[in-house]
């Protein structure tokens, strides 16, 4: 028999890091998008590595939610109340319809626009037919997305520093890069 692992296994902390530092920079894309005037050549290039970007975390959760069943998650130590992992099992299920789902909605946004040439080099195939009035409507759904995203990302990085140094767990050291 063999002991369970302390940390997760290389490609979920890989994966794990990679992705936020990818949706760092899909936040950013759009954030800093605002500074530059409309149909500046910056504007533009920063929204299409928004798209870039967000296809890419949309490609990558499928890796990690693969890498989640492939290897076994090191149990946390001390163990945790039941409602802490509960509350731990809802977020994690919560940052996964995150990196879907807007990733998705954005695509959706894209096809019903009618603007699925992301770079002179890629076109994402359309999902749907254009539909202006729907595209707007998706939109706002996506914008809502993106500022809970912002509350959950951010929660999920408090709860890491908090079992840290406050429940004095090892829940952060699981997922630290390294050895």
């Amino acid at each position: 028999m063999t002991p369970a692992p302390a940390r997760y296994h290389r490609l979920n902390i890989s994966l794990h890091w990679l992705m936020l530092l990818l949706i760092a920079a899909v936040y950013a894309c759009i954030e800093l998008r605002g500074n530059f005037p409309r149909g500046s050549d910056t504007r533009d290039l920063l929204k299409h590595l928004h798209f870039a970007l967000g296809m890419s975390v949309f490609v990558l959760v499928w890796l990690r939610l693969l890498g989640r069943a492939l290897f076994k998650a090191p149990a946390i130590q001390p163990v945790p109340p039941q409602w802490q992992t509960r509350v731990a099992g809802l977020m994690h299920l919560a940052l996964y319809a995150l990196m879907i789902g807007l990733p998705l909605l954005g695509w959706l946004i894209l096809s019903a626009s009618g603007k699925t040439q992301i770079f002179d080099w890629l076109t994402l195939p359309s999902l749907l037919a254009p539909n202006k009035a729907l595209a707007g409507d998706l939109k706002e759904i996506h914008e809502w997305g993106g500022v809970v995203g912002y509350w959950l990302i951010g929660l999920h990085a408090a709860a890491g520093v908090a079992h840290h140094y406050f429940w004095r767990d090892n829940t952060l050291t699981r997922m630290l890069p390294g050895k």
